[in-house]
């Protein structure tokens, strides 16, 4: 889809943005008449706040790090930004909602050592809503200039500043610097260069394989079959040439005899020794040549095993990530016995579909086919991400709900599922609003797309992710799709490294600004409220 069709994508339906907008108001209006019984009628004002910080959070999430997971399919014309909006609409609320866990840790990623302060339940909750409106703040000014940022590291930015906006507050000093645990920031430090490299790594071998195994023949293919048209554009005109030449009784034979050819080469015992005429003699040689090119065998030999790998990586994503706080008992063997099975599914139906495709031109069949992979691993990124980074905004907001609804701070809190629904819904309300600017970074600005190279990219980022989660490695999601992105650049010879030179800045500031507009928004919490 063109630049402009992007750009322009949610302002041709004015009636779809109103609807999406009606819906946020009534989701919102239904989860604030439920959380008021909920939390018993206390603190009023400080719970509608809180609801409107959350959802807010919950709104830029959509706008910045659904976006850029979608970014690549956009970009390759895969899908239109109407059709990310309705898979984001059902795989990011299912993540959300099914496998999105009924507790959450109120202190994410333990970046703060609050204990060693007596902090009032009320001041830990102008905390959570301090670091919920700054991350909501710095994403909505990010996603307005295309930047894809990290989430995580923003709310992480936000619980930094505030607490030590509280730890200032209450002792006041340099012993508040002390509350921070500093090597965690270190660890986020090195993951603004380690993710997009490995990122960069695995996408720059896939699709170099991908390109190498699968496009350039295809490339060489093409270029063989138009030889053979040629040739037969070639045969046509010098048959046409010489039967000019034939008098009219010539003429009458020949044209009786190629009836004769057409009739036999229609025939199933039909033996090229049946053939009277030259011209039917070297069309046949010429059709047989076109079938011995054998165009698909790249598409029926490589693609379905790619597909197998693909299926094989995504499904232990779902199964080691996303579906982990539904506790279905599975083992490590059945979760591996299940990704084998899996793959095989998926190799047995690519290869069927790729030999189908036998009959359509090499362009399209490998347009189609991609467009299939990387809709399947766009799904399965989706549902992850709805199960997993959706904490970034109900993590901090059901913390508040726990101390509005106990009075007192626990370690973890109950995530109820009228929360997960009406931020989820807030996720896709806001991927629909202003999640275009980072779709358009993503998917065409920083290279251009095709369903083989966003396949590969969406594919390498999932299996850095699973890879830097079970090795325990500091990495963001967000700059490990970016560095594949700019991995397939790196294949093509084509990437803008200008534009990347903001976004990497971009990463850099998220954590210190977040923390500097959270110590803000806390003594503005505090002052009013305190």
């Amino acid at each position: 889809m063109g630049e402009s069709g992007m750009q322009g994508a949610g302002r041709d339906l004015p009636w779809t943005s109103i609807a999406f907008a009606l819906l946020m108001v009534a989701s919102a209006g239904w989860f604030l008449i439920w959380g008021i019984d909920y939390t018993n009628s206390t603190h009023l004002v400080l719970f509608v706040l809180a609801t409107a910080f959350g959802l807010f959070m919950a709104f830029n999430i959509g706008g910045n790090d659904v976006a850029n997971s979608f970014g690549t399919s956009v970009g390759a014309g895969t899908i239109t930004i109407k059709q990310a909006l309705l898979i984001a609409a059902i795989f990011e609320v299912s993540g959300a909602v099914i496998a999105g866990g009924e507790v959450t840790d109120t202190i994410r990623k333990g970046i703060v050592d609050l204990s060693a302060m007596p902090v009032q339940p009320l001041q830990f909750v102008y905390i959570m809503m301090a670091a919920l409106l700054a991350a909501a703040l710095w994403l909505l000014f990010a996603s307005r200039r295309g930047w894809p940022v990290s989430t995580t590291h923003s709310i992480i930015g936000g619980i930094v500043g505030s607490s030590i906006a509280l730890g200032a507050f209450l002792s006041g000093g340099d012993a508040v610097l002390g509350l921070v645990h500093w090597d965690q920031i270190g660890l986020i430090a090195i993951s603004w260069v380690l993710s997009p490299v490995l990122g960069g790594l695995v996408s720059y071998a896939l699709f170099y394989q991908i390109k190498t195994h699968i496009l350039r023949y295809n490339d060489r293919m093409k270029e063989r079959l138009q030889e053979l048209r040629q040739e037969r554009r070639r045969l046509r005109d010098e048959h046409k040439n010489a039967f000019e030449r034939l008098s009219d009784i010539q003429k009458i034979s020949y044209t009786h005899m190629m009836v004769r050819d057409a009739e036999a080469l229609s025939e199933d015992t039909f033996s090229p020794e049946d053939l009277e005429t030259d011209y039917y003699r070297k069309l046949h040689d010429l059709k047989q040549k076109k079938e011995n090119v054998a165009a698909h065998r790249a598409l029926q030999n490589w693609v379905p095993l790619v597909a197998a790998g693909g299926a094989a990586i995504i499904s232990s994503m779902l199964l080691f990530k996303g579906l982990k706080n539904m506790h279905l008992g599975l083992t490590t063997l059945n979760n591996y016995l299940i990704m084998g099975m899996i793959a095989a599914v998926v190799w047995m139906a690519t290869y069927i579909f790729a030999r189908t495709l036998r009959g359509n031109s090499l362009d399209r069949s490998t347009f189609l086919i991609f467009s299939w992979l990387q809709v399947f691993t766009a799904s399965g990124f989706a549902f992850s991400h709805g199960a997993n980074d959706i904490a970034n905004a109900i993590g901090p907001f059901a913390a508040i709900l726990d101390v509005l609804r106990n009075g007192q701070i626990n370690a973890s809190a109950a995530v109820p599922a009228p929360a997960m629904i009406s931020f989820g819904i807030a996720l896709v309300v806001g991927l629909w609003f202003i999640g275009k600017e980072v779709i358009q970074t993503v998917g065409r600005n920083l290279t251009e797309m095709h369903p083989a190279s966003g396949f590969a990219a969406e594919l390498s980022a999932a299996a850095v992710v699973m890879l830097a989660s079970t090795m325990g490695l500091p990495v963001s999601s967000t700059h490990i799709l970016i560095g594949a992105v700019l991995g397939i650049g790196l294949v093509n010879r084509q990437t803008n490294w200008s534009l990347m030179k903001p976004i990497a800045l971009a990463w850099v500031v998220t954590l210190p600004a977040a923390a500097l507009m959270a110590a803000g928004c806390f003594w503005v919490l505090n002052s009013v409220f305190g």
